[in-house]
């Protein structure tokens, strides 16, 4: 049996989808089983963090979704996990126990979306200034603008 397969056979009611560009299956998981489902990911043989990112979607519900990207070498293997987070309390428990590496991801993701890992050792602003104001990755976040000044330019004559 697989990892894939002993995954599916331990959470049945999860969303398994399988996408071919790259080949990897995805995992749609409730923020309540989050911690657990990538514990028993990692004891399945997927050992390999890669990558944590927010997603805001603005106008879907739940809000937000963070993206783990985990990886099997053997046998080789890619497993996308998404899981939803809601606007109104964008908060999931940390993966810096079970993936160190999850550490700046985490950070990452909370400076520029506002979503917060419980439990993270260290979770302050990494990419921003400490006394900035707001999440710049959110979708209604203002843009805000400097004018810019152009200097005339000298007509043909």
């Amino acid at each position: 049996m697989s990892a894939l397969e002993s995954l599916a056979d331990a959470y049945p009611d999860l969303v398994f989808e399988h996408v071919l560009d790259p080949p990897q299956s995805v995992a749609h998981v409730p923020a309540d089983a989050y911690l657990d489902f990538v514990a028993n990911a990692r004891a399945a043989g997927f050992d390999v963090f890669v990558d944590l990112c927010g997603v805001d979607y603005l106008r879907r519900d739940p809000r937000f979704e963070v993206v783990v990207n985990l990886l099997s070498y053997d046998p080789p293997a890619r497993l996308r996990i998404r899981v939803g987070v809601a606007a109104d309390d964008p908060v999931l428990p940390t993966l810096t126990e079970t993936f160190p590496g999850a550490n700046f991801y985490e950070r990452e993701a909370f400076d520029l979306f506002g979503i917060v890992f419980a439990g993270h050792p260290d979770l302050t602003r990494i990419v921003l200034p400490d006394d900035w104001e707001g999440h710049p990755l959110r979708k209604d976040y203002s843009v805000g603008s400097v004018p810019v000044r152009f200097k005339e330019s000298p007509k043909a004559q």
